[in-house]
Order: C-alpha cells, then structure tokens, then sequence
C-alpha cells in the first residue's frame, strides 16, 4: 500500500487571509506543518493542493522551494484539486490534512494509517464523532474511492469540503478511530486570529522544538489553561456550516467598530449567525451574496437609496460615463450646478443648494447655517433617530444610558454632555411640548421630520411654521428619508408647508453618495460667514447620478408607483394576518412600510420570520422599502412564500410550537426605538 497526504491549503481565508503563512517561530506556518507531518513514516508523500488565484503565489513558492509537489486548482472545487493532486502519485492510499492544523500530530497520522489497513475499509476518520481536540483531524480513504466521489458528487458542501460524499454510509465502507477520551471540546485549529494567538503561544512554550507530540501539548493546557482561553469559545467546525458573509462578518467585528459602518445593516439587526451578511451584486430587487446565492430583496432596499432598483441602467451609464471622464479635478464640475438648480425648481419656496455626501453632514450643514443665520445656538428637534453627536446626545437620558433606545451595549460616551441645554427635544404633533420650549429658551433652530411613522394631526406643521415665523427662528425640514417618496421633491410638499430648509438624501441618488441642503437665500447666505467646507463634496460622481436619477424619476413618476406598492404590500400584510388571526400594528410612510407583531415574543416572531423566508430565497423581515423593481410578480411571489410563516408564527403563538425551539440563532436586535 502506498500513500500519499494531501495537504489542501490557501492564501484567501475568510476570516483569517494568509493565516498559511504567518510565522510560528521563524518559519510561515505552513512550513511547520508540512516539517511535523514529514515524520510520519507510513506516508510515502505529500502534496499541497492549492488554488490557481494568484494569491497562493507565495504559498506555491515556498512548498516548491522546501521540496514538496504543489498542484493548482479550481478556488472552491477543493475535490477537484484532490483529483489533480492524485495525478502526481500512484498511491492507492490518500490522507487528508488542512492546511489550518500545525499541529497535526505524524505518530497520529500513522496509528490512523495503521488503523485503515488493518480494517480494510474505504474511509477511516478520527473525527467522527468529534472526540480529538480540534486541529488533529486525519481522514484516510482509497483513491478509488475519492475517484468514485469525483464522478458522483455534485453538491457545492461536497465538492468543497473533499470527503463528505466518503462518508456516506450507503456508498462506502467506513470506520472511526476513538480517542482516549473525549476532547472534542479543546481548540488547537488555526481559523480566526484569536486561534493564531493560541497555536503561536503553544509553539513558544516549546521552542525550539516544533516536534513535539499531541499529548505534550494536553499536558501543557492541563498546566497552563490560561494560554488557551482565547479561542475557546469558538465552535468547534463552524466553518462548515457558516456561509463566507457571515464568516467574513466575524472577521469584520475584529477590525471595525461594531463591524460595519451603519447600525441599520448589522447582521444582528436581521438574523444574527444567519444572515448572509455581504453582497456580490445587486440589481432590480435581487441580490447575490458572496457565494452566489440569490435573494430578492423585500426589506430595507440599501437603507430606502435605490427607489429604481439597484443597478438602474441609465443612471449608471451616467457615472460610468463621468468615471471615464474624470471625477475630481482642481477646478469645479458643472453638476453641482445643475443640481443646485433643479432643486430649486422643484421647491420654488428656496434660492439655493448645499451638495454633501451622506445625511449626517446634509444635518450637520442645515443646523450650522440656520444657527448663523438665527444668531442663537439653541435647537429644538423632532424625530425617531440622529444623524449625528449633537441629535444623539438629546436622545439620551438623564442617567446617561440609553434605555433601550440603542443596540445594547452602546455607550454615550464621546458625546459633550453640554449640548443638553442646547438640543431640546419635543415630540411629533404635541405643539404645547414645542411651544413650551420655545417661550422658556432663546431658540433659534426647530429640525424635524416631515412625517415618519405618523402623519400631522390637525394643523400642526401649519402652527409649526407660524411660530418659527412669528419668533424669527429657521426652521429646517428633515427629508433625507421622506424626499422623493410621496411627491417629485419633499414630503412637505404634500401638507402645504413651506421650511426655511430642507435636506434630501437617501433616494437623490439612487444608491450613490449624494444629499443636498436647500434653503431661501436670506438664510443659506449665511454659510459665508462660517466655515463649511469639504473637499468630497465637491466630486462629481454624486450630482451626475442623482441628476440622472431626478430625470428618470420624472418620467416615470417613480413616487407615485413605490406609493401604490407600499399601501398594496400594507393591505395584504393585515389580509394576511387577518386570516391567520395575527394581530400586527401598522407603521411608516406608504413607500417604507412596516408592521410590528403584537405580543410578548414579537421580536422573537420577526426573527423566525427572517429565517424562514431567507431559506426560501428572500431578504425579509418586517418592513419593505418599495423599489420600482417590486412588480407585481415579485409580490405575489412574496406573499405566497409569506402565508406558511404566518401560519407558523400563528402556531407558536397558540402553544403548538415553541417560537424558540424553532429558532436556529440568537433573537435579532430591537435597535432604535421611537422615542415618542
């Protein structure tokens, strides 16, 4: 019987890139395992199985260059590579190592080898039932066997991970090896950087031999625990089973803050361990992630950008055509221009335009320049949740701490606690709350929003007006969210009441960066006499696309279709409900709709709701911010996939099921909680 190990390694780890050669000691990693394995004396030769993207190139390198065969192959067919891999040698006998396993033990590998010959089967593992401390797998099996797998296995999980299909009762002859008792629970695999830090410390403690055995290194974490503390709580193959946006999620949270940029899109705000975290492409409604799957989008839409779908034809043609042009140069780019001018036109009240990047600097411009052009410092807000540090200071209460209006665990911190007296808050359609402040502080800026989640009562956006007019105070509408939903231009337009400025955003560009600060000139002129100013808001790419994006909203009168979807997906959702006996309560303007399950465990609800249709292909949870992609053939299909959730979700609130017992991950985040 001749053998050959196949060590199958590569340079692209999700959450852990190069981790093959990172130094333990002097030498990359790989070259550590490929010296502990060399001393096996049942394997007769061993090959690296990597593949053929050019970032392997130094993993290539270095196996050549210490004397090893090295094949390339397909990224993610990791079989194949196996198969390429057999070409090399004319073993009957193949074993398989990973690459992320330094400390693979050769006497095991031997007793594993010993073990296969002596059973005469096709496939011997020690990890089946897991019972060795993770990173010592061996995995032993006829080439003929792999061979038949070859033909036969067409699953991605199968031609990815090498030997499932082999461990297939039905097809192939299969036993174990038992370890000495049960380990399973001990982590020496090298998947994550805390795992780094483990394995590193291990080789450490015995520098400078690297060949020490498995059961010196059990000795070693029965003597000094703390040494492996770090990677303990990682679960034991969840690689396996973990899709690569969410391992690239966890990899994220060790690098960034909360791990995105926006709390609005982190994975635990949806499904938390489920979610797929990342996109490869997105058009229409449809979105793929980063392992191609497909999903159409009936939740949020990018945050309410891309009321004309993701990717719309002409308006990236638009930037295309400006990317090839030129998108920053010394002098000015005449879109900005243009912009500020159409703006204009679709709000007569106003004279002129600030252009920006993102709606917290389109709020953070408004306040500036209606704070100059008042004379007073002092500002009285209305809405659901901040842009920025001084909105977000007034959300939070007097001990400090945030009450749940925020994802738990987020502090205030960093936020100057002066701006207590000078942000005051009142809440939407109680016009006594804002009269109150107005008459006890010396206000100068009332900020708020349209509408949101409710519209005005009576005639309060009119005595809103009529006091910041008959007081001398700027009031400013905030339309980052609502603009281009409802009307051609701002919310306001609807209700008949005219700011004294206005932000746009979100939809302006349909997914590209771009928000606009509008207002009559006796105030906006007030910006000349305070510095505000920035260097990317003077791109070009932001005003060519919503100058395109305003042009197709025009012509297809883009706010009064996303309006009908939105009252259509509001009236089948109760429908729904209706029929299955759900109570839900009803909230947003038509065109970013939402409901909320009624009941102690709603949010337990929402998030089997989430799992479920993600199964069935669909990006959901409990609101939709409607794009023109949605037609009607991709509701119907929804609402179809959504009946049996309802159902479901029905069943556990009756008793016959457990809501939690069905639920395959934590409970989502509530996050942000109105606050009136």
């Amino acid at each position: 019987m001749t053998v050959a190990a196949i060590v199958q390694a590569r340079m692209g780890s999700t959450r852990l890139p190069g981790k093959v050669m990172l130094p333990i000691g002097h030498q990359a990693m790989m070259e550590v395992l490929l010296a502990r394995l060399s001393r096996a004396v049942e394997i007769d030769q061993i090959i690296v199985a990597t593949s053929v993207d050019p970032a392997n190139a130094p993993l290539v390198e270095l196996v050549r260059d210490l004397g090893y065969a090295c094949v390339q192959g397909d990224e993610a067919d990791v079989l194949a590579r196996y198969l390429s891999a057999c070409q090399l040698t004319d073993a009957d006998t193949l074993v398989r190592i990973t690459g992320d396993c330094p400390l693979v033990d050769p006497a095991l590998v031997d007793q594993c080898v010993q073990e296969f010959r002596t059973r005469n089967v096709d496939y011997l593992g020690n990890a089946g039932p897991p019972a060795y401390p993770d990173g010592l797998d061996v995995e032993v099996f006829r080439r003929s066997a792999l061979e038949r797998a070859g033909r036969e296995a067409t699953t991605p999980h199968d031609r990815e991970h090498v030997t499932p299909y082999l461990r297939r009762a039905d097809l192939f002859t299969q036993s174990a090896l038992q370890c000495p008792g049960d380990l399973a629970h001990l982590r020496w695999t090298v998947d994550e950087p805390a795992d780094y830090a483990v394995v590193r410390q291990v080789f450490e403690r015995f520098a400078p031999d690297i060949h020490f055995s498995w059961t010196q290194v059990l000795d070693l974490q029965r003597r000094e625990p703390e040494i492996f503390r770090a990677n303990q709580d990682i679960e034991r193959n969840e690689g396996a089973t973990m899709s690569t946006g969410q391992k690239l999620w966890k990899r994220a949270r060790h690098v960034i803050p909360g791990g995105n940029m926006l709390l609005s899109k982190r994975a635990e705000m949806f499904l938390p361990e489920q979610w797929p975290a990342y996109f490869s492409k997105a058009k229409g409604c449809e979105v793929w992630d980063l392992d191609g799957k497909r999903y159409i989008d009936m939740s949020i839409m990018g945050i309410g950008t891309n009321t004309l779908g993701y990717g719309h034809a002409e308006v990236d043609a638009a930037v295309m055509q400006t990317v090839q042009a030129g998108n920053m140069s010394t002098l000015n780019c005449p879109e900005e221009v243009y912009l500020a001018e159409k703006l204009v036109e679709l709000h007569p009240w106003a004279d002129m335009a600030r252009l920006a990047r993102s709606g917290g600097e389109a709020n953070a411009i408004a306040v500036r320049i209606a704070r100059a052009a008042s004379g007073r410092d002092k500002v009285a807000i209305c809405g659901y949740h901040g842009w920025h540090d001084w909105y977000l200071s007034a959300n939070l209460a007097d001990d400090a701490n945030l009450d749940g209006h925020l994802l738990p665990g987020l502090e205030p911190k960093g936020v100057p606690r002066n701006l207590r007296g000078t942000v005051l808050p009142f809440e939407y359609n109680k016009f006594e709350q804002l009269q109150a402040l107005v008459d006890a502080n010396e206000i100068g800026v009332i900020k708020m929003e349209v509408s949101r989640n409710e519209g005005p009562q009576g005639d309060f956006l009119h005595r809103v007006r009529q006091l910041a007019t008959e007081r001398g105070i700027v009031l400013i509408f905030d339309e980052c969210t609502s603009g281009f939903r409802q009307t051609m231009g701002g919310l306001h337009k609807l209700y008949g009441v005219e700011p004294d400025m206005a932000m746009f955003g979100k939809a302006l560009g349909n997914g590209y960066a771009i928000t606009a600060t509008i207002g009559r000139r006796e105030v906006m002129e007030a910006a000349q006499s305070t510095f505000i100013s920035s260097t990317f808001w003077t791109e070009r790419i932001g005003p060519t696309a919503a100058l395109r994006t305003l042009e197709v909203m025009e012509r297809e009168r883009s706010w009064e279709t996303i309006t009908a979807i939105g009252l259509e997906v509001r009236r089948r959702w109760q429908a729904m409900a209706d029929r299955h006996g759900l109570a839900i309560s009803h909230w947003g303007l038509p065109a970013l709709t939402g409901f909320s399950f009624q009941g102690a465990d709603a949010l337990a609800w929402k998030t089997l709701l989430t799992q479920e249709m993600l199964q069935k292909g669909y990006l959901a949870a409990n609101s939709i911010y409607a794009c023109t992609a949605h037609t009607p053939e991709v509701i119907d299909s929804y609402f179809e996939a959504l009946d049996p959730v309802f159902g479901l979700i029905k069943s556990c609130q009756q008793g016959a099921q457990d809501v939690h017992a069905l639920l395959r991950g934590p409970i989502c985040h509530a996050g942000f909680k109105r606050l009136n």
